[in-house]
């Protein structure tokens, strides 16, 4: 599975806490809302509670010495009062009182306020008299608070899990769009890579082709010519296949026996042209041995080393093809100027930058040529690695099971 690059983790990073975010101010606005008619729905149950045990109360009432725990009576007829003794200052409750001697009505104060606390007033015409029971509402309020704190540390721990929650499936969710825009944007930089060195062979034989044959060459040559430039161009189709396979994690395609040094010398003789561009003479040193994989991968690897040597050799770029214990090798051997040790361990990942070069603020870049090579030789259980040679020089080798 390719994997998303930095910048693309980030934007996954991103939209995950969004949707983390987002996921929290959902639950957060259902949390209010229930919390609300929660809330509601006791406040409710409580009032209708302390209007039953008011009313009961009353109902049963003979003095004024007896009533519930967190309740006073008052009996007042004319001038005379009774009262539970004990009861708090600034009660009872005298506006209620005078009214009901007055007009006979019932009357309820649900919140009445005496000193620092409250308190749930009822007061009822009873025959000759007045009577009016009052109800603490500490007991009330103190579970009401407690309701509320214990839904405000649910309503956050909710909120905190929700965000938790949100942030691990948006990344989930993301994960595999990102990995599916990386495979894309991986196929794109490897197929613009790998065709140019094809495409660029491809293009030198068609002009030495056409050159020829305005030369009025030898019709033998010239057909020769064609034909290899009619395998260049099944090479180069066989290359975009591979890319297409290999940029696909779910495809798998079947190995086949692969003549590696019949490879070699086909990719060394495609390369003739351009190396003869650059004034560097290919030499192959091989002996028959076979390998197990993808010949249009291996090419690409092939060609991709070829034209690094190329580039990078003065004069001549050997390649040594065999066995190496239960493996086989390709060397590729340049006389170019070696490697700078502090670009090795870097060399063959994607867009690798070595150190900084004698202008000030350019930094040397490897592209994609040595990372896709790398690449090629982990599907096939091989690897690839680099060295200097001690004559000078560099010496690129590529390992496959044999």
């Amino acid at each position: 599975m390719s994997r998303p690059s930095s910048g693309d983790d980030r934007l996954i990073r991103r939209t995950a806490l969004r949707m983390g975010i987002q996921s929290a101010l959902v639950v957060a606005v259902a949390v209010a809302l229930l919390c609300g008619v929660a809330v509601l729905v006791v406040l409710s149950s409580q009032h209708k509670q302390q209007e039953d045990l008011l009313t009961t109360t009353l109902a049963r009432v003979d003095d004024v010495n007896d009533p519930p725990a967190g309740m006073w009576l008052v009996m007042q007829r004319g001038s005379h009062r009774a009262a539970t003794p004990g009861m708090p200052p600034g009660l009872p409750y005298e506006p209620d009182l005078a009214a009901t001697a007055t007009d006979g009505m019932t009357r309820v104060a649900e919140e009445v306020r005496a000193g620092p606390h409250e308190y749930a007033v009822l007061t009822q015409w009873r025959d000759d008299y007045v009577v009016q029971a009052i109800l603490d509402l500490r007991s009330a309020h103190q579970e009401r608070d407690r309701l509320l704190r214990d839904l405000m540390i649910t309503s956050l721990g909710g909120l905190v899990l929700a965000g938790v929650v949100g942030v691990w499936l948006g990344r989930r969710a993301v994960t595999p769009l990102a990995e599916a825009l990386a495979i894309q944007r991986r196929f794109v930089a490897d197929a613009g890579h790998e065709l140019r060195t094809p495409l660029t062979l491809l293009s030198t034989r068609a002009q030495l082709l056409r050159r020829r044959a305005r030369q009025g060459g030898d019709p033998v040559a010239l057909s020769s010519d064609a034909d290899d430039l009619v395998q260049d161009a099944a090479q180069l189709t066989e290359i975009l296949e591979d890319l297409l396979l290999a940029a696909d994690p779910r495809q798998e395609v079947p190995r086949q026996p692969v003549d590696l040094a019949e490879l070699v010398r086909q990719a060394v003789a495609a390369a003739e042209p351009a190396a003869a561009e650059h004034g560097v003479a290919l030499v192959v040193d091989s002996e028959p041995i076979q390998v197990s994989g993808y010949e249009a991968g291996l090419r690409r690897a092939v060609n991709a080393l070829l034209d690094n040597g190329i580039r990078h050799a003065r004069a001549t770029l050997r390649v040594v093809v065999g066995p190496l214990g239960r493996q086989a090798r390709v060397d590729f051997v340049d006389d170019g100027p070696g490697l700078d040790p502090a670009i090795m361990p870097t060399m063959f990942r994607r867009f690798a930058s070595g150190p900084a070069e004698q202008a000030p603020g350019q930094r040397r870049r490897y592209g994609l040529g040595l990372s896709l090579v790398s690449d090629i030789a982990a599907r096939h259980g091989g690897s690839v690695s680099a060295r200097n040679a001690d004559g000078g020089g560099a010496i690129l080798r590529l390992l496959l099971p044999r």
